[in-house]
């Protein structure tokens, strides 16, 4: 049933920083927001049926450098539309797992693997008390607030410490830690404008380490 609300309700459209990757998007997210509403149960917003700069900075870095993933284990943490899985599958990471405790997002996630000719674990959970061990770990746009940030650093420096390569995508949100962070590319990433207020972020991938 969440694969047909996904389908029915957004359209396959190539990712702007992306275009090798098709992901289900929106047009507006008000309107998609009410429907998912519309059961009478509260829902998150939508944030799977947008390609956000974070993730399009990582699945972008993934691609140039397959070399990072390739043949490795990987997790793309709060999957969202699983932008980041798919191109690091399409990088040939396997097996690739997205996590996400929306289960829109891993629908979403699911629809998109599915156009894109790749295979994705799909992971429905919380999973950032845990300690499952994974050769990369890629994060986009999770210091979006302070909760998400104290939740997730932990989880993303554990995960450093076991020898996990740790890649964070962040166009400059507000909670992106100030310690432990090499930067590795900078990118200026097309963005809907309903949502960000502007046309282009520009936006790093950082590799966090455990200091």
């Amino acid at each position: 049933m969440l694969l047909e609300f996904i389908r029915g309700n957004t359209k396959p459209a190539t990712v702007p920083f992306v275009p090798e990757i098709t992901l289900y998007q929106a047009d507006e997210p008000i309107a998609l927001w009410e429907k998912t509403e519309e059961g009478g149960v509260s829902q998150p917003p939508p944030f799977w049926a947008f390609a956000w700069a974070g993730g399009q900075a990582l699945a972008r870095h993934v691609l140039d450098h397959r070399d990072l993933v390739e043949g490795r284990s990987v997790l793309d943490l709060a999957t969202g539309s699983g932008l980041v899985a798919v191109a690091a599958a399409r990088a040939g990471a396997t097996p690739v797992t997205a996590n996400d405790i929306d289960p829109y997002s891993l629908a979403a996630a699911e629809a998109n693997a599915a156009v894109n000719d790749v295979s994705v674990r799909l992971l429905e959970a919380d999973i950032l008390d845990s300690d499952e061990s994974y050769g990369v770990v890629l994060a986009g746009d999770v210091f979006y607030s302070r909760e998400m940030a104290g939740r997730v650093l932990p989880f993303l420096r554990r995960a450093a410490g076991r020898g996990s390569l740790v890649l964070v995508g962040d166009p400059g949100r507000a909670y992106l830690p100030g310690s432990g962070l090499v930067e590795r590319a900078t990118y200026d990433i097309p963005v809907p404008v309903s949502l960000e207020g502007v046309d282009t972020r520009r936006t790093k991938v950082w590799q966090l380490t455990t200091a």
